[in-house]
C-alpha cells in the first residue's frame, strides 16, 4: 500500500500526485507494483483520476488548485532566491534552503516564504536574534516573505525527528546557499533516503556561495570570542523563557518537539504541525484499510 500512503499523504495538503510522483514519493522501487497498486485504488472507488492527477476525495476542483499553485511558485520563485541571498549575507549563516509549500512547487495568496537555516556552531542563537530583528524592524514583522523558523547549526546536522514528515521535508528542500554545508547536511541524514529510493538526488547546481557584507563582518569580529559565545548562551536562554510565557497551553512533550531550543536546534513551529500531520495520516490509512478491506499496512508513517 505505498501509493496509498503517499496519496493519503499529500491529500492532507489538497495536493493531488500524477503517476510519476507517487512513484518518486513511495518507498517501493518497483514501477509496475506502484501502477498496479493505483489501478487497483481507482477500480475500488478509493481514489480519483482527474487529468493525470490522483486524490483520495472526488473533487476536481483540487487539481485547479494545485496547477494554479504550480504557477503562483514559479511566478514568485525570483523573489524568495533574492531573499535567500540576504539572509545568506547575515553572520554566522553558513546554508539557506527552501523548505515548506514553495520548496514543493506550491505557493498561494496565503503562502510565505519558509527558510531551512545552518548557522556556525555557538552562534546559532546571535544568527536567529539578528535575522528575528531585520524581520521586525525593518520588514514590520511580516512573516510572508521571511519565515525563519527552523536553524540547525553545522556541529549537528543530523535531525532527530525522524519520520516521513521530516524526511520529506529533507528531500525537498532546495538548496540555495552553502554548497559544501548542505553536502555535509544530506550525508549527516542517510536515514531519510529510504523513504524515497525513486527520488532524484537534489541538483547542487542551484547552490551558491556568497561574500558576508561589511556589516556582518563587523559582527562577527565582535562576537567571535568568549563575549560571543556568553551573547549567544544569552539569548537562547532568553528566547527559551519568552516562548514558555507565550506557548503554555502546548504540553510539555509538544513543546520539546515544536519549540524545540538547543544549542544546535531552534524550531519555531507553535502549531506542531509535524505531529498533526503524522497523526492524521495513521488515522486515514487505518480508517481506509478497515473501510476497504485492504491489506493492513504494518509500517506506519
Amino acid at each position: 500500500m505505498s501509493a496509498l500512503k503517499t496519496i493519503l499523504y499529500f491529500s492532507l495538503f489538497k495536493y493531488p500526485l500524477t503517476r510519476t510522483e507517487i512513484f518518486q514519493f513511495s518507498d517501493n522501487p518497483d514501477q509496475k507494483e506502484i501502477d498496479s497498486e493505483i489501478d487497483m485504488l481507482l477500480k475500488k472507488g478509493i481514489i480519483f483520476n482527474f487529468d493525470g492527477f490522483y486524490i483520495d476525495v472526488n473533487n476536481p476542483d483540487r487539481v485547479e488548485r494545485r496547477l494554479k499553485g504550480n504557477e503562483m511558485a514559479r511566478n514568485i520563485m525570483p523573489k524568495a532566491v533574492k531573499v535567500s541571498k540576504k539572509i545568506a549575507k547575515f553572520p554566522y549563516i553558513k546554508g539557506v534552503c527552501l523548505s515548506g509549500a514553495l520548496s514543493k512547487g506550491f505557493y498561494d495568496d496565503d503562502g510565505d516564504f519558509d527558510f531551512f537555516i545552518i548557522t556556525q556552531p555557538n552562534r546559532l542563537w546571535i544568527a536567529r536574534t539578528l535575522l528575528v530583528l531585520y524581520k521586525k524592524i525593518f520588514l514590520l514583522n511580516s512573516k510572508k516573505y521571511f519565515c525563519v523558523n527552523y536553524f540547525i547549526s553545522t556541529d549537528q546536522l543530523e535531525i532527530s525527528e525522524q519520520n516521513l514528515f521530516t524526511a520529506t521535508e529533507i528531500s525537498t528542500l532546495i538548496p540555495l546557499y552553502g554548497t559544501e554545508t548542505f553536502k555535509d547536511f544530506i550525508t549527516k541524514n542517510p536515514w531519510a533516503a529510504p523513504y524515497f529510493p525513486n527520488k532524484p538526488a537534489v541538483k547542487m547546481s542551484t547552490i551558491r556561495d556568497t561574500e558576508k557584507s561589511r556589516f556582518s563582518k563587523m559582527i562577527q569580529k565582535i562576537f567571535n570570542g568568549s563575549f560571543g559565545l556568553k551573547t549567544d548562551l544569552y539569548l537562547q536562554k532568553f528566547t527559551i523563557k519568552k516562548w514558555r510565557k507565550k506557548f503554555k497551553h502546548l504540553a510539555h512533550e509538544d513543546f520539546e518537539i515544536a519549540m524545540k531550543s538547543t544549542r544546535h536546534v531552534s524550531k519555531h513551529h507553535p502549531q506542531n504541525y509535524q505531529n498533526k500531520v503524522i497523526t492524521r495520516l495513521n488515522e486515514r490509512l487505518d480508517q481506509v484499510t478497515k473501510q476497504y478491506n485492504l491489506k493492513y499496512l504494518e509500517k506506519h508513517a
